[in-house]
This record gives structure tokens, C-alpha cells and sequence, in this order.
């Protein structure tokens, strides 16, 4: 999920934009879409169903991509030149997080990839990438393996995310194969009479399902879905606190071209054998920091009074030394409290350090907190 877009581009639309309007949505400009950040109920009751129930969230947004060379371990290798991730150990059906560096070890955009196919050399990979950078990731991939592979746009298909403790019931009366899958795997199969792809994951820390439906069928899709009682629309307002309680990253606040993977936390991201071997962009400056230890961290915080930390905030310790920045705050519903995240020396990184958070001027006592604030429920 990515913050940033253009504001001097039109607004585009998703196929699905004339119900959300139809559902009471107040609709925003976010990366250059029209998309709903609410709906009526509001965005704590949206955020809590959400951790209660199952919420659908409309991420037509993203970009879906498909990969295919001459066989599955060409495509998969040819990515491994781009992100560092083992995608050539994948077994069909096996999806992985991962992201794009540049030659300072930058993060580019993050992206989930998934290898789709029956386990033989015709297998693809499947790639859903952030909406603000689409355009920037496609553009990349074709720049850079278009000589070897085939970059095949899927701008004919929607997205949508079912979350949620109830969303695995739900989505096995419409795709019973769906109950066969586990958490970070995926396949082509029929949900409610319609081929689609699931994989199971999302972004909210919740077990559930990412969807790919056709354009054409995707309205008739999201319909069915609502018709089930265990199931409300979710906006962005309620997916953007509901994945900062997960501990998870906002492109374009927690990662960005100016953090790497290393101090970022997200080496768990980066397989031992892409860690030995490098092969990837900024792979000699990423070898150096997991050897000697980044500078700073990303890490969790819990103001100790009421109010928020937004994003841009300083952090500073008791002498009043600026050690750091929130880099994503706000209030966590499922908490009860506010939560931030952002990065800090590494020397105030541990869990428990006493911090202070610059809010309009004042000093409010923190404390770096770990990471999930509120614990993930996938099925592995």
C-alpha cells in the first residue's frame, strides 16, 4: 500500500467505484485514485468488525502483473535480479513478500509475488504491486527484463481483500478450494461461479484472502461477498490502522528509496541464500549492514498519554537529543490507544527505552515498543 501519488493527474477510477458511492463511501483522491476511506458506520466500527468479523477492502488500485519466461526457474531467476528474495525455491502455489532496491539498497516499492501454475516449467510468477508506484514498477521490470521475459500488464483485473477471523468460512461457501490454502500460498480456482485468484494474506494482521477477479465480473463478485452477513465494506481509513497495529509498512512513510531492507527489520524478507550471494541491486551495501549493524532501526511506539503521533513527529531522548522520527502514527482501535512506528538510533532502539515525542512543541513520554502491537491470527 503506497501513500504517494501525483496531484495534478486526474483522478482515476476502480470498476467498483459507482458502489461504493452507492454504499455511502466518502470518497478520497489516494494515489491517484478515487478510492473510500469510509463508509457510514465510520472507521472504528469498520477497523473493529474488521478484527470481529470480515471486511472487504477494494484494492483495484494495486498493480497485478504476470511474469513468464522460458521456463518458471528463467522468470524467477530474472526477478531474483531485481529483489532479493529466493523466488527460485518457490514451490507452486507459494507466494513471498519482497521489494525492489536500488544500487544505494534503497527500497523502490514492496510487492507480494506468487509462483501460479501445476509445479512444471510453464509456471509464472504473479505480482501485486503498490499503486503509487505502478507505472515506476512496471516501467522498471520491462527496463530491466524485458530482453528475457514477458511483462504481461493485467490492467483487465480488480483486487479485493477479505479480512478477518470470519473471512475463511466466508470465502469457502463461495471457493471451497479456498479452504485447502495456508497463509502466503495461492491458486486459480472458482469462487461464487467465477475463476479468480486467491492467495491467503492481506494487510491487516488478520487471516484472509487477496482476490483477483476479472473487470468484468468483479461487481457481481463484490456483491455476492456483501450478501453474506459476517461481511461489511472497509475503507482506507480502517486498512491504514489496521495494518499499523500489525506492525506492517506503509510505502512511502516506513519504507522508502531512502531506508534499506536492513535497518527497515525486513531481513526475514531476504532468504539466506540471497543474503550470501547478493545478485541484487545495492546488494554489497546491504551485505555490509547485515555484517556490521545499521545505524538506526525501525521500531514500535506507545505514547503513554492519549494523544497521537502522526508521521514527520521527532523523537528525541531525555536530554532532548532528536534520535529519530515517526514515520506512521495514529490511534489503534483494537489497542485502545494511540501507536507509532518510525525509526530511532540504534542505540534506543531496545523494547522499553523511555523516549520522547516533539507533538505541537511539548515533550509526551513513549516508549519503543515491540512489533505486532496486536497479535497476527494467520493460518500457517
Amino acid at each position: 500500500m503506497s501513500a504517494s501519488s501525483g496531484a495534478d493527474a486526474p483522478l482515476l477510477s476502480t470498476v467498483l467505484h459507482d458502489l461504493h458511492v452507492e454504499l455511502g463511501a466518502k470518497m478520497v483522491p489516494f494515489a491517484g485514485y478515487d478510492m473510500p476511506v469510509q463508509y457510514p458506520a465510520g472507521i472504528m466500527a469498520e477497523h473493529l468488525h474488521t478484527r470481529a468479523a470480515a471486511g472487504l477492502f477494494d484494492v483495484s488500485h494495486m498493480g497485478q502483473v504476470r511474469i513468464r519466461a522460458e521456463s518458471f526457474t528463467a522468470a524467477a531467476a530474472a526477478v531474483e535480479r531485481l529483489c532479493p528474495a529466493d523466488f527460485q525455491a518457490l514451490k507452486p502455489g507459494q507466494q513471498r513478500y519482497s521489494f525492489f532496491t536500488d544500487n544505494s539498497g534503497g527500497i523502490l516499492d514492496d510487492l507480494m509475488v506468487t509462483r501460479m501454475g501445476a509445479g512444471d516449467d510453464r509456471d509464472h510468477l504473479f505480482m501485486v504491486v503498490n499503486a503509487g508506484c505502478k507505472e515506476a514498477d512496471i516501467a522498471h521490470l520491462k527496463a530491466n527484463l524485458g530482453a528475457r521475459c514477458e511483462i504481461e500488464v493485467l490492467a483487465d483485473r480488480s483486487l479485493v481483500a477479505l479480512q478477518g477471523p470470519q473471512a475463511a468460512a466466508v470465502f469457502a461457501r463461495l471457493a471451497p478450494d479456498s479452504a485447502k490454502l495456508k497463509f502466503m500460498n495461492g491458486g486459480a480456482m472458482k469462487a461464487a461461479g467465477f475463476d479468480v485468484i486467491a492467495t491467503r494474506s492481506g494487510y491487516t494482521g488478520e487471516d484472509g484472502f487477496e482476490i483477483s477477479v476479472a473487470n468484468s465480473d468483479i461487481l457481481a463478485f463484490t456483491k455476492k461477498l456483501l450478501a453474506e452477513p459476517e461481511v461489511k465494506p472497509i475503507g482506507l481509513g480502517a486498512r491504514d490502522s489496521l495494518r499499523l497495529e500489525a506492525g506492517l509498512c506503509l510505502y512511502g512513510n516506513d519504507i522508502t528509496e531512502k531506508t534499506n531492507p536492513v535497518e527497515a527489520n525486513l531481513v526475514w524478507a531476504m532468504q539466506k541464500r540471497r543474503r550470501e550471494e547478493g545478485g541484487f541491486p545495492g546488494a554489497g551495501i546491504v551485505q555490509r549492514l547485515l555484517a556490521d549493524g545499521p545505524s538506526r532501526l525501525r521500531v514500535g511506539i506507545l505514547p503513554e498519554g492519549k494523544a497521537p503521533a502522526r508521521a514527520h513527529t521527532e523523537i528525541t531522548d531525555a536530554g532532548g537529543r532528536v534520535i529519530g522520527e515517526v514515520t506512521s502514527g495514529g490511534f489503534g482501535p483494537s489497542l485502545g490507544a494511540p501507536l507509532a512506528m518510525g525509526y530511532v538510533d540504534k542505540a534506543h532502539a531496545s523494547v522499553g527505552t523511555s523516549v520522547n515525542l516533539m507533538v505541537r512543541g511539548k515533550a509526551l513520554p513513549a516508549k519503543i515498543a515491540a512489533m505486532p502491537f496486536v497479535a497476527h491470527r494467520y493460518q500457517r
